[in-house]
């Protein structure tokens, strides 16, 4: 790729990173830009994915202590997490290029109805917070084969594409009876870190990554993640999450029209 494409490579990561600190969504951003620059749709997912690990490992540290009393919940919580990621990277591997061409449009439209879903439900588990004592902690209590088996469709959606996990596992924890929404974020970012690391391993040594640009984005993607830190009080997120949602329509669209 010539310099100047790597450098809006780096400046799109970069946008997304920030994104991702303030409103989350940065994905939606990143992938087309990739695919707008000439990278092949399978080859632009796979990096993403590896380019955009740090950023989920720096999301899971920040909510490191919102573990501390669910230690045993959050390992069996992983355990379908890696196995539905390592699942979702094996069925990208055996996907042709050219389908998955075809299906991408679905999955970025489809991860954008998410995003514009992310604010009613959370508010949603918000308004179901309640600090009556006589409520069960249900991370007490192990987690059901119904949320497991939930997980791992999740984890084989998040290692096959990724974008809007989040949100499904935060809905996921409600149905559970989780009401404190920095645990929940914080199962949630672990769960995603889960997915996101054997899916990255999984396509480090497939041959689809495209390591310059991986490289590039995760640069990028830092760089932006601390820069969206800093604006992220000041920054109304709405505006944040207006431009996520016209992007993610406007280049499922543009995805689309492509393809005919």
């Amino acid at each position: 790729m010539e310099s100047t494409r790597l450098l809006l490579v780096v400046l799109a990561a970069a946008v997304g990173g920030a994104i991702n600190s303030i409103a989350g969504g940065g994905t939606l951003v990143t992938f087309p830009a990739l695919v707008w620059l000439g990278v092949p749709a399978i080859v632009a997912n796979a990096t993403s994915t590896v380019a955009l690990w740090p950023g989920a490992l720096g999301s899971m540290w920040g909510y490191r202590a919102e573990l501390a009393g669910v230690r045993a919940w959050a390992i069996r919580f992983a355990i379908p997490s890696l196995i539905g990621g390592l699942t979702g990277a094996l069925l990208l591997l055996r996907t042709p290029a050219d389908r998955f061409e075809a299906i991408v449009p679905w999955l970025v439209i489809g991860a954008t109805l998410l995003f514009l879903a992310q604010r009613p439900a959370l508010a949603a588990l918000r308004k179901r917070s309640s600090p009556a004592p006589a409520v069960a902690d249900p991370a007490l209590q192990p987690p059901g084969i119904v949320l497991l088996a939930f997980q791992f469709l999740v984890g084989v959606y998040g290692g096959y594409f990724g974008a809007g996990i989040g949100i499904l596992m935060l809905a996921a924890l409600g149905f559970m009876g989780f009401t404190n929404i920095h645990r929940m974020n914080g199962l949630k970012n672990w769960g995603g870190l889960c997915m996101n690391v054997v899916a990255a391993a999984t396509f480090a040594f497939s041959g689809l990554v495209n390591w310059p640009v991986a490289i590039a984005m995760a640069i990028g993607a830092t760089a932006g993640g601390y820069g969206g830190s800093r604006l992220a009080q000041r920054v109304p997120q709405q505006w944040v999450r207006g431009a996520v949602i016209g992007i993610g329509f406007a280049a499922g669209l543009w995805l689309l029209l492509a393809r005919g």
